[in-house]
């Protein structure tokens, strides 16, 4: 195959419903020898902020001179998103290569979605003789494709209520899903909070013999001067005048996350504080609380000029300020919400939103809309979108003036784009799928 007939082939995999387990996972592993016993891994489940410290980790780890994997999930624009080693993404070439070949293994037996990505960035690692590999959890832990490892380090960024027709109607359901990744004697470095989670990951690390590092408890975030920031750990190990490229008063606790991370690695990857330094502000996670600003030549849909991208707000009256940021869950819409209350200020807030119909649409929603002043809904091209009908029905009733309602996400923008002035702030958030296809419209491929 090649890279376009790979990325088709595995696009149509989506039609099989999603089967949690390992034991196909772990026979397809075997039938290609094994590539993942032959590597060191980094583990990161949790319900929100599985992708910064992913990014984070690998960003500080690429500074400190290793060759430093990271496997991703969902992509925005292009499936290569997935997929990366340092600053690249895979190539369209050892993509398509690594998919014939798992395609070959298999004959007619059948794998997910999620195992056969997983299988390239194993295979692909393992090529590429990566020194640390990170991989992020899909969903859960337990049950998930990437379990099939045993990492250095497993990390559980927090837990809140998320698919949970999959993973349990609880919060220590839940937990016990995401606390499912936590192997014998391996350390665990979580943000959970002092709810049913963190008693879930406490008893379960006791079980295991795992030793758990708390965010709060055995390390700390301080805000400094200057909006800087320290980190400390009860060890001893501190770190003064950090700052991180990601927004969000919350990506510190993920920065720190990462962080309490590096500090358990073996001896045999020391980073220096320069390389904590470098990599905290090089660190990129697009369609997360990523914001910039665009001129009309560039807001005219289909009319792209990524050089006026970093304009600022005064430099024309034409202006368009965008957020964008994959609020999925409660969670997430908590996030954003805080963040509109402390940052991003603005005359008036447009919100563009899409969510999945399995979702909580009144919860995550809900805790937004009465922020903006206008509500755009639309739906992307997922068979799993809500139609904007049952968005609008979601709303308490007093914010449903002001819906409209656009049939495809270009159409949304455009109207975003003619409601906006330069003082306002539209607002692309609810779904990934959502901010995937409003990225690639506004300023094209994710960069690689």
């Amino acid at each position: 195959m090649d890279y376009r007939e790979a990325w088709e082939y595995l696009d149509r995999l989506q039609f099989f419903k999603i089967k949690l387990g390992l034991e196909n996972m772990r026979g397809f592993l075997a039938s290609v020898g094994n590539p993942h016993q032959a590597l060191k891994f980094v583990h990161i489940a949790g319900t929100n902020g599985k992708g910064s410290v992913a990014s984070s980790l690998r960003a500080i780890l690429s500074r400190a001179g290793y060759k430093t994997g990271l496997y991703t999930s969902p992509h925005l624009s292009s499936v290569r998103e997935r997929f990366r080693i340092d600053g690249r993404f895979i190539s369209e070439e050892a993509f398509a290569r690594q998919a014939s070949l798992i395609r070959a293994a298999l004959g007619e037996k059948q794998i997910t979605y999620f195992e056969f990505a997983t299988a390239i960035a194993l295979l692909w690692f393992a090529e590429e003789k990566v020194d640390l590999a990170i991989l992020e959890v899909g969903m859960g832990g337990r049950l998930d494709a990437t379990n099939v490892i045993t990492p250095l380090v497993s990390v559980i960024t927090n837990v809140s209520m998320d698919h949970e027709q999959y993973l349990g109607e609880t919060l220590a359901a839940v937990a016990m899903e995401k606390a499912g990744i936590i192997k014998p004697r391996v350390p665990v470095v979580s943000g959970v909070g002092p709810d049913a989670s963190l008693e879930v990951v406490a008893r379960v690390c006791l079980e295991k013999e795992a030793p758990l590092y708390l965010l709060g408890r055995d390390f700390v975030v301080r805000d400094e001067p200057g909006g800087t920031w320290g980190y400390q750990r009860v060890s001893g190990l501190d770190y003064h005048g950090l700052r991180c490229k990601l927004a969000g008063a919350y990506q510190k606790g993920n920065a720190a996350l990462a962080l309490a991370t590096l500090g358990l690695l073996p001896e045999s990857f020391p980073v220096s504080p320069e390389a904590v330094r470098e990599g905290l502000l090089a660190v990129s996670w697009p369609g997360r609380l990523e914001y910039f600003c665009l001129g009309s030549e560039d807001w005219e849909l289909g009319k792209k000029n990524k050089s006026t991208i970093h304009k600022t707000q005064s430099a024309l009256g034409n202006v368009r300020r965008y957020l964008l940021d994959g609020a999925h869950n409660p969670a997430g819409a908590e996030s954003l919400r805080e963040a509109l209350l402390t940052g991003f200020p603005r005359e008036r807030l447009i919100l563009v939103w899409a969510a999945m119909a399995d979702k909580d649409l009144a919860g995550t929603l809900g805790l937004v809309a009465p922020l903006a002043g206008a509500i755009i809904f639309t739906r992307p091209e997922c068979e799993r979108s809500a139609l904007p009908e049952e968005l609008a029905a979601s709303l308490a009733e007093g914010e449903r003036g002001k819906v409209r309602a656009a049939a495809t996400v270009a159409e949304a923008l455009g109207l975003a784009a003619g409601l906006a002035g330069p003082d306002d702030l539209i607002c692309v958030a609810g779904s990934l799928y959502l901010v995937g296809a409003a990225r690639k419209i506004l300023l094209g491929e994710v960069a690689p």
